[in-house]
């Protein structure tokens, strides 16, 4: 079980994850928590309300002072039951519904051309700071209102709490007090912006925050700018997971980069099974309101659970040969496999799972029709030491243009 969560494991997870499943459903750690590893009990603790995911600070970083674990470690909704998740989630709601996605398309696809038209001038780059972190870092900040002239804050703020999402005893001093600084840096930066939009809104997300809690609606300051920053990480730093990660998978099987080539129409099924075959977040955490039980284990209530998304993802009771990659696997079947865990699902399901949906097909799209070589120039890519929000640190890596593109 320590493999799992050992730094050089990073780059593969899903071995350590895979033996523990075959090893069996639940295994128990020294925090006292429990490890849940395959599909049914993992989706069967996400999807049900009795579990709770407002204990995460408490379970996992004992660092944090719980009074003012907002302050410390912003989170928001994210770390909220209901009726506090209800409300303060249903005012972010209003920015990532259906139609609110779909009218950012252009924006996305001409960033998107323009953030490839770069790759292809260089030939040679690094993926992740030159197209995973620009295109859906600068689509929340606009779509929250933070301006061009502090994305460069906002990604080193998002980076560091990223990082500490991190179970405490993973994480060096250094790293904690990193975390701490961000938050800090986060919220007077917000606060700062939110004055500003007060005197002068524009058409924005944070400006109708501003305005909800000038109505008068049951929003705190401290709510109000926790809000804000949990959008804006939560709202880009799974998504150059999504991206890094996703295309060094497709880098790493030309045959299923291939499939997208000759039919562009696998492309909706193709992010579906990047998010499944490799998920941005490997681990979330619950505990247990009630008592109840899970794969034959009694769990009383106050009782803690981490999910292993990674796990559940790839069980093979769930999903045939779910080790392998394949971009069909959510194209039009009578027997559709089950919903991957990648969004988490239930009260908690991610409220900007359309739009990472919509920024990655829009680039898998670009690349189809502008690149005809994208190839990795390492075998093994640096990753970050996260182990709760993973992806590659950099991935370099080869672009060559199409003659004739579509």
């Amino acid at each position: 079980m320590a493999r799992l969560f050992l730094p050089e494991n990073r780059a593969d997870p899903y071995t350590p994850v895979r033996e523990l499943r075959e090893a069996g459903a639940v295994h128990r750690t020294p925090l006292g928590l429990r490890l849940l590893t395959r599909y049914a009990d993992c989706a069967a603790v996400l999807q049900n309300s009795a579990w709770s995911h407002a204990d995460e600070a408490e379970m996992l970083h004992p660092s944090v002072d719980t009074e003012h674990a907002s302050e410390e470690l912003p989170t928001s909704f994210l770390w909220m039951d209901p009726p506090d998740h209800t409300r303060l989630r249903g005012l972010v709601s209003r920015a990532f519904t259906s139609g609110m996605v779909a009218g950012l398309r252009p924006r996305i696809e001409a960033l998107a051309a323009e953030l490839v038209g770069k790759a292809l001038a260089a030939g040679e780059f690094d993926l992740v700071d030159l197209i995973a972190y620009p295109l859906p870092l600068t689509v929340v900040c606009e779509l929250i209102g933070v301006p061009a002239s502090e994305h460069d804050a906002v990604r080193r703020w998002s980076q560091d709490l990223a990082r500490g999402f991190d179970p405490d005893p993973l994480m060096t001093p250094q790293a904690q007090e990193a975390r701490a600084t961000a938050a800090r840096e986060f919220m007077a930066f917000f606060r700062d912006l939110i004055d500003r939009r007060r005197a002068d809104p524009q058409d924005d997300l944070l400006s109708a925050l501003a305005a909800v809690e000038d109505q008068g609606d049951v929003l705190t300051e401290t709510e109000l700018l926790s809000t804000c920053v949990t959008t804006i990480v939560a709202g880009h730093e799974t998504t150059v997971n999504l991206v890094s990660g996703g295309l060094l998978a497709l880098m790493r099987e030309p045959e299923q980069l291939g499939l997208l080539r000759a039919d562009p129409e696998l492309i909706p099924s193709a992010v579906e099974e990047l998010l499944r075959y490799d998920p941005p977040v490997q681990l979330t955490t619950r505990s247990a309101k009630q008592r109840m039980t899970v794969a034959g284990e009694v769990f009383e209530p106050g009782d803690g659970v981490v999910v292993l998304i990674n796990s559940g993802n790839r069980d093979e009771r769930a999903f045939d040969r779910g080790d392998r990659l394949d971009v069909t696997r959510y194209h039009d079947r009578r027997e559709p496999p089950p919903r991957h865990l990648a969004f988490s699902l239930g009260l908690h399901y991610c409220l900007g799972a359309p739009l990472a949906q919509l920024e990655m097909r829009v680039l898998l799209e670009t690349l189809l029709r502008e690149v005809a070589v994208l190839e990795p120039l390492v075998d093994e890519p640096p990753y970050k030491p996260n182990l709760v929000v993973r992806g590659p640190a950099a991935l370099p890596t080869r672009f060559q243009a199409r003659k004739n593109p579509r």
